[in-house]
């Protein structure tokens, strides 16, 4: 059996901690034998966090040296902003350089930043989060639209839930689609989402837009439904085209039709969310003009279409 270690690390999630436990625990060969070991690794009992609530403890039989010959090593996760361990970031340097498979979930990325594991590769974590991660690990290319990044030997997973998909994907990788599937079904869950993380992110309306531009981009929000070029942007701002463009940058880090577009596919996200508009009527009421410029547009943004983000999301 292969062995897989999950580290409890000091103010771990309760629910991270137990995506790992339950998910590989489940996975078994053809001949119904066992395909893992899971060991919850701690080196003394800990308080498990459940939001800001600590309703319960850990204790558990294996510590750090347990997890030395494991060939996968999880961990799940933590508050953004501690410190881990330094025999945890040791444990996890060690393990990456004798080959073993390396796994975070949720905010348990940031303990493989501290070990230097996500240098010069791609990762993801809770959405909430994704820019922290970025700004504490700058040469790490952070992407927080997806549900999980596979790098190979290092794969990182975003927020909470998201780990049941990673798990899934490494029984799938270790083990085949029919195992993978069977756990599924034991867990009452597909074995592949659709979709990615976007779908979930919280959009917040900037609270104090920026100075100059402030009455151009109330004015284009008014605006969603209406075709709005580069040229009316700019008579609107009284400006050239090449200035608007760079006062636009400087101010929002995007051009105009790219921020006009991440409008519309907001407001297209709230019309699928509180209305019973048919799709038609809320590509016109977007800007869009047809469904099809609707679906492309919304699925390269929030990474699905737009009828199954209304099935998900509607109130």
């Amino acid at each position: 059996m292969q062995v897989v270690a999950v580290l409890a690390l000091d103010g771990v999630s309760a629910f991270d901690l137990a995506i790992p436990c339950q998910v590989f625990a489940f996975a078994a060969r053809e001949d119904g034998t066992p395909a893992y070991e899971v060991r919850v690794c701690a080196d003394r009992p800990l308080p498990a966090m459940a939001g800001p609530a600590q309703p319960f403890s850990i204790s558990t039989p294996y510590g750090w040296d347990d997890a030395l010959d494991a060939a996968t090593v999880v961990v799940p996760g933590i508050p953004h902003d501690s410190v881990p361990d330094p025999r945890a970031v040791r444990l996890l340097k060690d393990a990456a350089a004798r080959g073993a498979r390396i796994a975070s979930i949720c905010t348990g990325a940031f303990a493989l930043g501290h070990a230097g594991l996500l240098e010069g590769r791609r990762a993801t974590t809770h959405w909430r989060f994704a820019d922290r991660l970025a700004e504490r690990f700058p040469g790490t290319r952070v992407d927080p639209s997806v549900l999980y990044v596979d790098e190979g030997q290092v794969l990182t997973s975003a927020g909470i839930a998201a780990g049941l998909d990673l798990c899934l994907h490494m029984v799938r990788r270790d083990h085949g689609a029919a195992v993978a599937a069977a756990v599924a079904r034991l867990l009452v869950m597909p074995p592949q989402r659709t979709g990615g993380q976007a779908q979930f992110i919280e959009y917040r309306a900037p609270e104090d837009d920026a100075a100059d531009l402030g009455d151009t981009l109330q004015w284009m929000r008014g605006k969603l439904n209406e075709p709005l070029g580069l040229a009316d942007i700019a008579a609107h701002a009284m400006m050239s085209r090449r200035s608007l463009s760079r006062h636009f940058r400087a101010q929002t880090g995007t051009t105009p039709l790219r921020w006009l577009l991440a409008q519309r596919v907001q407001r297209a996200r709230e019309l699928l969310e509180t209305t019973a508009l048919p799709l038609t009527k809320v590509a016109d009421e977007t800007g869009f003009g047809s469904v099809e410029a609707l679906r492309h547009h919304f699925t390269r943004q929030v990474g699905t279409t737009p009828s199954a983000y209304r099935d998900a999301f509607r109130v």
